[in-house]
């Protein structure tokens, strides 16, 4: 059994076969940033090698399960284009850190899902839902590609017209329209979703873990054909609109609480 009580910003706890990890910033609707990246990666490398882990549950401490990467820290942040462009690359290591985690990730969605939140929740092998929970991804709200994910994953999970819709505009969907649409497992009132969740990712850990972890496995080669295709790409075109007017614009407008003018540029 792993060692996991050094992090912070996601703790983790184990029960017999089931680890929970917990998203720790509910001041910040449990944006990622603050080491919150770091400590994702970590944990999910020691559940990685850790035989005593049969499923993981994934979910946020507070209102929210995660509202997207820290908006504040991001703007704040001072680099040259190079780096700044390398900087955007940290997502692909916390997904494929992800996607390479054998056991099953189960994940409650309470709240807001949004942006990277977004991503990071569709990731998992499973997702429910609150019913009153929203799923978007506001990349373009803030001037930035859809790139550390969104467009690996939402055309995916809904028809390819519903999902440039969703990317383009940035609009919300509930947790119960997206059980209804297919992108998630199930959604179930707010009150049960702990609950619930926890069954299923208990199920999972108590189960026939060969067969679990390889059907996983087998399944995720699709995924991993569209990340080869996609996600540099993403992350690039992503990295540039960092360095555009747009979003420095937009990062201003976010800390005035007034909506950003953009210019194209």
């Amino acid at each position: 059994m792993a060692d996991y009580s050094k992090f912070e910003k996601v703790l983790a706890k184990q029960d017999g076969k089931l680890l929970t990890m917990t998203l720790n910033r509910p001041h910040a609707l449990n944006s990622v940033g603050d080491g919150m990246h770091e400590d994702l990666v970590g944990i999910f490398k020691l559940a990685t090698e850790d035989d005593s882990v049969g499923a993981i549950l994934l979910r946020g401490e507070g209102r929210a399960f995660c509202a997207g990467g820290d908006i504040n820290e991001m703007g704040s942040q001072v680099m040259t284009p190079p780096l700044r462009v390398k900087s955007t690359f940290n997502s692909k290591d916390l997904l494929y850190t992800m996607f390479d985690v054998p056991q099953p990730i189960i994940c409650a969605v309470q709240g807001y899902a949004m942006g990277l939140g977004a991503t990071i929740a569709l990731f998992c092998d499973i997702v429910i839902a609150a019913e009153d929970a929203v799923f978007a991804d506001t990349h373009v709200h803030v001037g930035l590609v859809a790139g550390d994910g969104g467009a690996v994953l939402w055309p995916l999970l809904l028809p390819f017209g519903v999902a440039k819709y969703h990317l383009l505009t940035g609009d919300r969907l509930s947790g119960a329209d997206a059980a209804r649409n297919g992108m998630i497992a199930k959604a179930v009132p707010a009150d049960k979703l702990l609950e619930e969740a926890t069954a299923v990712a208990q199920r999972l850990a108590d189960g026939a873990t060969l067969a679990l972890q390889w059907t996983k496995t087998a399944c995720n080669q699709v995924l991993r054909e569209r990340m080869n295709l996609v996600l540099d790409i993403g992350l690039a075109l992503e990295g540039a609109t960092f360095l555009s007017e747009d979003f420095r614009e937009a990062s201003t407008a976010f800390g005035e609480k007034r909506k950003p003018e953009f210019k194209g540029r």
